[in-house]
């Protein structure tokens, strides 16, 4: 007779962050320098690093105001892959693209299991850096981004627009 076996919440978090730390630790031996965007590329096309297939692209629409990357799906399954899309403006920072595909391995390994904080851990470990110091690295590019970025949908930029040109009562 075989038994069941309950975990916690807790526990499930627990083996979740200890096997994410893993393949982080995996990921970085493997790619131990990720100064550039070559090596970034190479870090995306690695089956042993990440899950599914994974395309990295400099493009603006389709992200949000204030979003710095996203994993945006080709299809309806996850084996159909990823479109990593990054903010235009970090075309041009090279050296700090890690961080921020990094920030989005997670999402795209573990799907919707995967939070803010696993992102934080794996990117901390992947870069050999204490999750304080990557929070504030990522959080500093995010507010580097040009505070003019385009909305990804036109008709909210026309209600701002809008709203903007209207006289307080």
């Amino acid at each position: 007779m075989q038994r069941k076996t309950t975990i916690t919440a807790e526990e499930g978090r627990t083996a979740l962050h200890a096997h994410l730390v893993e393949r982080a630790t995996v990921a970085r031996e493997r790619h131990p320098v990720l100064a550039d965007e070559p090596a970034v590329r190479r870090l995306l096309e690695d089956e042993e690093v990440v899950r599914f297939p994974t395309r990295l692209l400099f493009e603006d629409d389709g992200l949000q105001p204030g979003e710095f990357a996203w994993p945006r799906p080709r299809g309806s399954a996850p084996g159909d892959g990823f479109d990593l899309l990054v903010r235009s403006c970090f075309a041009a920072q090279p050296e700090q693209l890690a961080a921020l595909v990094a920030y989005h391995l997670p999402s795209i390994n573990y799907l919707d299991v995967a939070s803010r904080e696993e992102a934080e851990l794996y990117g901390a470990t992947l870069l050999g850096m204490e999750p304080d110091a990557y929070y504030a690295l990522v959080c500093g590019l995010a507010d580097s981004m040009p505070t003019g970025a385009t909305p990804a949908d036109p008709d909210a930029v026309a209600l701002l627009d809008e709203l903007e040109g209207l006289e307080p009562e």
